[in-house]
């Protein structure tokens, strides 16, 4: 593992920044600094970088994961070599007293100082291939117009059981269903279309629609986030269906759940999933009867399921295999003894 010597900490905002500089054992070594959140704000943060004798190959850069407001600096400073670490803002918010005072300035030197501390325990954000960030942006755009196909169908219902309606308002929701089913199609073929491009990635998706329960969209979500792990437990955690225990002594005692956290539209995919397979898989269906016939709460057996999902679609992708409906796995020291 590289040993760093600076730890420099960057809270983002939307129109600027702020960062500071520490070394090991911590100790803030060049006090806050702010620069603007563009292009030219960039190149200042990095001549910073360089008068403070920051050397790349020395430096970890630490912010927190802001979306699109952290993404420009952070393709801005891998390009210039530096290694950047993108935390998740809770992981964050921890390690420090919530009681504490809050501005940009202490944020970027407890982010600073984070970096310093676990180091060891970084996860080093480098850009996803293209194809798969355009998918995502598409994802996200569908996703978008999904939630405006609900609306403008319940308020069609609801105007349709008016005792007195409006016609133009009949009409007007009528169009806007019709558009956006017409503009989803147009998304759910470029999304197909990127994915095509590049032979791996649609040898892996195409591996990911063979697992039961899996469609396009779960398909594409899922060869985006596979890029990171292939980990069924990991990927459950990150997802938010991993049973959670919570107990203490003798008197505080509540079932294992999923948090309630984690990204909701690959979350909400995989439920769906979870539903189709006991509908319409033998396979699953027997499970779910089997398991709630033994006082397994429904829910809490859909959770199984879509961990199961989960766990099959990891296999395929790490096996490059496709999905088998009867495979049965069988322990190879049974066929050793055999």
């Amino acid at each position: 593992m590289t040993q760093f010597t600076f730890f420099v900490g960057v809270d983002i905002a939307s129109a600027s920044f702020m960062a500071c500089v520490g070394t090991a054992p911590w100790k803030l070594t060049v006090k806050p600094e702010k620069f603007e959140n563009i292009e030219d704000g960039f190149a200042s943060f990095l001549n910073w970088l360089k008068n403070n004798n920051l050397p790349p190959e020395k430096t970890v850069v630490c912010m927190e994961a802001t979306g699109v407001y952290s993404e420009g600096l952070a393709y801005f400073l891998f390009a210039s070599g530096y290694t950047l670490a993108v935390e998740p803002p809770l992981n964050i918010q921890r390690k420090f007293p919530a009681n504490a005072s809050k501005t940009d300035e202490l944020d970027c030197q407890y982010i600073a100082e984070y970096a310093c501390r676990y180091v060891d325990k970084l996860a080093f954000w480098k850009p996803r291939a293209d194809i798969l960030e355009k998918v995502k942006v598409l994802l996200t755009t569908r996703q978008h117009f999904s939630v405006q196909l609900t609306g403008h169908k319940n308020a069609l219902i609801a105007v349709n059981r008016k005792k007195v309606a409006s016609e133009l308002a009949k009409q007007v929701h009528q169009d806007m269903i019709e558009q956006i089913h017409k503009h989803i199609k147009v998304i759910d073929r470029e999304i197909r279309r990127l994915i095509d491009e590049d032979p791996n990635f649609k040898q892996t998706f195409l591996l990911l629609m063979s697992v039961p329960g899996i469609g396009l969209q779960l398909a594409a979500h899922l060869l985006i986030h596979m890029q990171e792990t292939l980990d069924p437990r990991v990927l459950a955690a990150f997802i938010g269906i991993c049973p959670i225990k919570h107990e203490s002594g003798t008197s505080i005692y509540s079932p294992p759940t999923s948090r309630h956290y984690g990204p909701p539209v690959l979350r909400k995919l995989l439920y769906l999933g979870a539903c189709s397979v006991r509908t319409h898989k033998k396979q699953f269906q027997q499970y779910f009867f089997r398991k709630v016939a033994e006082g397994k709460h429904k829910k809490v057996v859909l959770n199984n399921i879509e961990n199961k999902i989960l766990k099959i679609a990891c296999a395929v992708v790490r096996s490059q295999k496709p999905y088998i409906p009867n495979y049965v796995s069988v322990n190879p020291l049974v066929l050793k003894k055999a």
